[in-house]
């Protein structure tokens, strides 16, 4: 397997929850979206995925198959897809027909990521599956109940139902990740995994050791393909990127406290926003951000890329200004122009 240890040999991706900014719409959200996603194509970016979370006042990424549909729609060539579908919330059918129609639509460009939390509250978790006998307990079971239906039709030892508009399409199933659960069983299923370390960093090193000690190559992948989701706000100077993150940080500071909001402006300074225990509380959430200049990101993600051997790298931002997160990525996709 090679290691990708420089910035030019790893391929560059982004992750949209789609931010609602504080005085704004979720309409004025996904026309940003997908503007972001166009420029994201001019760029050389990869893939464009969204996100899956309900009830929450900030983001408005929730229906997250028609997301997928309105992006791929106004782009050409970016592959897009779920980052991820949250499979306790559906039934693998209703996913698989969603993402066969996409996948026939829009050939060749269209991922499937799954993740097994709800991606919200327990109340409407309640509300979005109507019973609670299903849950992520089953997700594996889930997983290849939905990875059949993209199979040809076999009809003489077919024991699931058919999804028809699935069948024989080409929709790469990921899977999707914070600990070392989901990692164990992309390892076992021989699909690729992408790894939530923009929020949950404590086990990345232990579920990258999983994944690739314990791969078992299958038709869809032969060696390990490991994405790594990080947080990045970049600006023309340090000091200019660090006054755009105060946005990120408050994002996370009502997070910790268990508070809905939507994106707030950037502040000039978080000294009174946030305690001193909230703080370090938000900076080990958020131990891979890279936040600063082209070369002081650079230094970073070199460094971060020598330590993982990521096989790609999917960036998430939080920044309130549009043009200031536009700017953002294409400074990051300078990098591997440099």
């Amino acid at each position: 397997m090679e290691n990708r240890n420089n910035i030019q040999d790893i391929a560059f991706s982004i992750l949209d929850l789609i931010p609602v900014l504080e005085g704004k719409t979720p309409a004025d959200s996904f026309e940003n979206t997908l503007d972001l996603a166009r420029h994201a194509e001019e760029w050389g970016y990869k893939r464009y995925w969204l996100a899956e979370h309900h009830n929450m006042t900030g983001v408005a990424s929730s229906a997250t198959a028609v997301l997928v549909g309105y992006v791929a729609s106004g782009t050409k060539t970016i592959r897009v897809g779920s980052g991820g579908v949250m499979l306790p919330n559906h039934a693998p059918l209703v996913v698989a027909e969603q993402f066969g129609t996409l996948g026939s639509i829009y050939p060749d460009r269209i991922d499937l990521g799954l993740g097994r939390a709800p991606g919200t509250d327990q109340l409407t978790a309640a509300a979005l599956r109507r019973n609670l006998n299903g849950s992520e307990l089953d997700f594996p079971h889930n997983v290849q109940e939905l990875m059949q239906y993209f199979h040809k039709a076999e009809q003489d030892r077919r024991t699931y139902a058919r999804a028809v508009v699935a069948e024989g399409v080409n929709v790469p199933v990921w899977l999707l990740g914070s600990s070392t659960y989901s990692a164990s069983l992309a390892a076992q299923l021989g699909l690729p995994f992408a790894f939530a370390s923009h929020f949950a960093p404590a086990q990345l090193f232990d579920a990258l050791y999983i994944y690739r000690e314990n791969f078992k190559p299958s038709e869809w992948l032969k060696e390990p393909y490991a994405l790594l989701c990080v947080n990045a706000v970049l600006a023309d100077t340090d000091a200019e990127a660090e006054r755009i993150a105060t946005s990120l940080y408050q994002f996370f500071l009502g997070v910790i406290r268990g508070r809905s909001q939507k994106l707030q402006p950037a502040v000039d300074s978080m000294e009174g926003i946030w305690t001193p225990y909230e703080e370090a509380a938000a900076m080990r959430q958020l131990e891979y951000a890279f936040i600063g200049s082209k070369q002081t990101v650079k230094e970073k993600m070199e460094d971060f890329l020598a330590e993982t051997k990521a096989d790609e790298l999917m960036f998430v931002s939080h920044i309130y200004n549009h043009e200031e997160r536009l700017r953002s990525y294409e400074l990051l996709a300078e990098l591997k122009k440099d």
